[in-house]
């Protein structure tokens, strides 16, 4: 007895593969654009097709190999932006036998042997089709020999050779590759066409699948339109039924977006045992913790978009958003990718994941810059004590204390140049920093660095300049500055070398600074912050006003912990 062999099993990103520009989803600018091209006969030597891997790039390629060389149901057609699929050509291109057209690997063909076969072959004449083909995947993966040995054919093919290159990576193509292609960025499918796409093609499988669990899927599959659907293949091999949302997170190991609101809700608050008993049960039924803490990025961005425009709110979010400001979403945001690439690192991720929110925790119940100088004026304690009902915590590091600095002034060495600067200085400078200054208000910005940094001075007169030069200064240093103060004093200077201990400007400026530093760390209110900031430590000092015996010192920078 005869038996059939039963046909083999197709993956669904084959088997719904499109075999023409009209079944493309998401590109409708390649599609008119190419849809025109062959249409009126305006067909390119090369193009060149770029994207994110799964948006149909070798695809299109395939399909641009059948617009060329289809020739209809009756074999009388032409160049066709709606190939038939049915004609000799195009049945062999769909079943990768076609012999004029040639695809290749450049991930694994890089050199320049492999492109010197290709153009010894592209001069002669198709077998059977109207033009060769040469398809040429992942081409940035070529080196720069087969590049270059490329160029010339590439830029003046026989009449009946066309190139069609497939890229991930289209920097890492040389510019004169890109300058004889016709380029097209085939961009990220949005989850609503993509979603709507899993659900036709889930109808024609005969499968059921929820509207949740499909719109999860069209999530993950991040624009990518083969990664969704061999997700949607792998889903309704799993469920042998009806595809529920739950049989969806437990596959791909991402929890529910309501337990993921709650968890940032208890992080951003300062509740760290609530986080952490929360995430515990999310990895009991078996959560990947880098899929959590891409979920709580995703909702510190949503949740900043909402804050920021009305319009996009989501009614989900609105108790969330309410309770958080933007000032804590900003720094959840930071420090969740910062550790997004710690957990890639660690030997423990779900440990790491941990620490994660136990650090977000511990910042969420620090308070503002503003907060704190309030709560410091009125005799409060500067930090909030633990959340009572969280578990004993390592301590978290100790708050930077931020005081705004009033608007910047210069230094008693360095005074600001005014908005003008005269082509001839008033005065004849008399010493080194009214030098600096002439430098910076003649438009010598560099070589007043140079000479508040670097120079020594031994003596300077009227029209003489004696200066030692540190190690390291350009020899040319002399002549430059002799020819800029002769431009701007209206006569002739001599800047000569000569032995010097004398201090820089720069080591006069920061041997003020650390004296001023000294001398305030004694004021109250400064004396009362640190006090009340453990581990702080001045950095800076700034006058607040102009008579600096009689006004009150101020931060420069603030006061950090080290």
């Amino acid at each position: 007895m005869l038996t059939t062999a039963a046909k083999p099993y197709r993956v669904l990103a084959r088997a719904y593969r499109p075999s023409r520009l009209a079944d493309l989803i998401g590109q409708d600018a390649l599609v008119r654009t190419l849809g025109h091209a062959f249409g009126s006969g305006r067909i390119a030597q090369a193009y060149l097709l770029t994207g994110i891997r799964g948006t149909g790039k070798t695809t299109t390629a395939r399909i641009i190999a059948k617009c060329l060389n289809c020739i209809g149901p009756d074999g009388e057609g032409g160049v066709t932006a709606e190939p038939c699929g049915v004609c000799e050509h195009c049945t062999a291109i769909a079943e990768d036998r076609h012999i004029d057209v040639i695809e290749m690997d450049a991930a694994t063909q890089t050199g320049i042997g492999d492109i010197r076969e290709i153009v010894d072959n592209v001069r002669y004449a198709p077998a059977s089709g109207r033009y060769k083909v040469y398809i040429i995947d992942e081409v940035h993966m070529l080196s720069q020999q087969a590049f270059n040995g490329l160029l010339k054919t590439l830029e003046e093919p026989p009449p009946h050779a066309k190139f069609v290159f497939a890229t991930t990576e289209v920097r890492r193509i040389p510019v004169t590759v890109l300058s004889r292609c016709q380029r097209f960025d085939l961009r990220r499918i949005d989850q609503e066409v993509l979603a709507a796409h899993l659900l036709k093609v889930a109808t024609a499988e005969g499968a059921e699948i929820e509207p949740l669990a499909l719109d999860l899927i069209a999530r993950v599959g991040g624009g990518s339109v083969r990664d969704a659907l061999s997700l949607l293949d792998q889903a309704i091999t799993l469920a042998d039924g009806t595809v529920r949302l739950d049989q969806v997170q437990a596959m791909l190991g991402v929890v529910d977006k309501g337990r993921v609101v709650e968890l940032l809700g208890h992080v951003v608050e300062g509740r760290a045992g609530e986080a952490l008993a929360l995430f515990g049960a999310m990895m009991a039924e078996g959560g990947d913790p880098r899929a959590v803490v891409e979920d709580l990025l995703g909702l510190c961005h949503r949740l900043t978009r909402d804050k920021l425009d009305p319009n996009l709110r989501d009614p989900d979010l609105e108790v969330l958003a309410q309770r958080v400001g933007l000032a804590p979403l900003a720094r959840a945001w930071q420090v969740l990718l910062k550790g997004l690439e710690e957990i890639g690192r660690a030997p423990d991720a779900i440990a790491a994941a941990e620490m994660l929110l136990v650090r977000l925790a511990c910042m969420g119940d620090l308070p503002s810059p503003a907060e704190l100088m309030r709560r410091l004026e009125g005799g409060l304690p500067a930090i909030n004590p633990g959340p009572a009902t969280a578990p004993a915590q390592t301590p978290s590091p100790a708050p930077s204390a931020q005081i705004a600095p009033p608007p910047a002034r210069p230094t008693p060495a360095e005074p600001a140049p005014p908005e003008t600067a005269p082509a001839v200085l008033p005065a004849m400078p008399q010493d080194l920093p009214a030098i600096v200054r002439a430098l910076r208000v003649g438009g010598e910005p560099l070589l007043a660095a140079m000479v508040h940094h670097n120079a020594r001075p031994a003596s300077i007169e009227p029209g003489r300049l004696r200066l030692n030069w540190l190690p390291g200064t350009p020899a040319e240093a002399s002549s430059r500055l002799a020819q800029a103060l002769q431009r701007l004093t209206g006569r002739r200077w001599g800047v000569d070398r000569a032995p010097s201990e004398a201090p820089t400007l720069a080591e006069l400026d920061a041997a003020h600074r650390q004296k001023r530093m000294v001398e305030v760390r004694d004021l109250p209110h400064v004396r009362h912050i640190l006090e009340a900031v453990p581990g702080a430590t001045i950095v800076g000092v700034e006058t607040a006003g102009a008579d600096s015996e009689t006004q009150a010192s101020t931060l420069q920078e603030g006061i950090g912990t080290p």
